[in-house]
């Protein structure tokens, strides 16, 4: 049976799910960043996932990618599957600006993530959830 995570569970606002995989919005307002988790048990890497798992996984991660680069006009996306610290298969989706405190380093470990006001967690979330529309279940 699948479960998210605790890590996971705790730096993150849920923005709703895909035919595969939990969306997960980063509690750091300083970068717009989604979360994907296939909602499968005990998986680690995206190799172990069937063909039709990955090839399901791809489009989703596609989707998110090009509505978030839209949504935020975002100069580029970070799209990285790490695992090094939560061992749950997940894949991060992070808008970039050149005017961002990282760039162009990687945002991992840099700074001190500043955690969304209730106030706008929930406009993020609405506005993601408006964009994502056409994938969430």
């Amino acid at each position: 049976m699948f479960e998210l995570h605790p890590k996971l569970a705790q730096d993150t606002h849920r923005v709703g799910q895909y035919a595969l995989c939990e969306v997960l919005l980063m509690n750091d307002s300083r970068y717009p960043w989604l979360i994907l988790v296939p909602r499968l048990e005990s998986m680690r890497e995206i190799h172990q996932l069937s063909e039709s798992e990955q090839q399901q996984l791809i489009q989703e991660s596609s989707f998110t990618a090009s509505r978030m680069l839209e949504l935020f006009s975002a100069d580029k996306m970070n799209v990285a599957a790490l695992g090094n610290q939560v061992e749950q298969l997940h894949v991060h989706h992070i808008a970039r600006f050149s005017t961002d405190a990282c760039w162009p380093d990687p945002v991992w470990g840099r700074g001190t993530a500043e955690p969304y006001s209730d106030v706008a967690a929930a406009a993020m979330l609405s506005q993601l959830r408006r964009v994502l529309d056409d994938y969430l279940t």
